[in-house]
């Protein structure tokens, strides 16, 4: 899994996913502890997440394991939102 900030909404009227309803957001990635990486990704949202969210995102074949994913062509999948990361007892990152 990927940290990643969400930094903005991807529309497009034409796609070839056939996922009904589907919600793309534009991720940059992120460290453990919330700095920038510089790398972009758009992923889809299966979470429900807003920008400025901190998130977790799966790439590749293991994001092509859900409901809503499967025998698609998705390539990046928002799986979950960060409340919390605990680094060796410290608490690197709290939303």
């Amino acid at each position: 899994m990927i940290f990643a900030e969400v930094v903005g909404t991807v529309v497009a009227t034409r796609r070839a996913d056939a996922i009904s309803g589907a919600k793309y957001l534009l991720v940059e990635q992120r460290s453990h502890r919330g700095e920038p990486r510089g790398r972009y990704h758009v992923a889809l949202d299966v979470v429900d997440a807003g920008v400025g969210e901190l998130v977790m995102i799966s790439q590749g074949s293991s994001c092509r394991q859900t409901e809503v994913s499967d025998r698609k062509p998705v390539d990046a999948l928002i799986c979950g939102i960060v409340d919390l990361v605990d680094e060796q007892g410290e608490i690197v990152f709290r939303k």
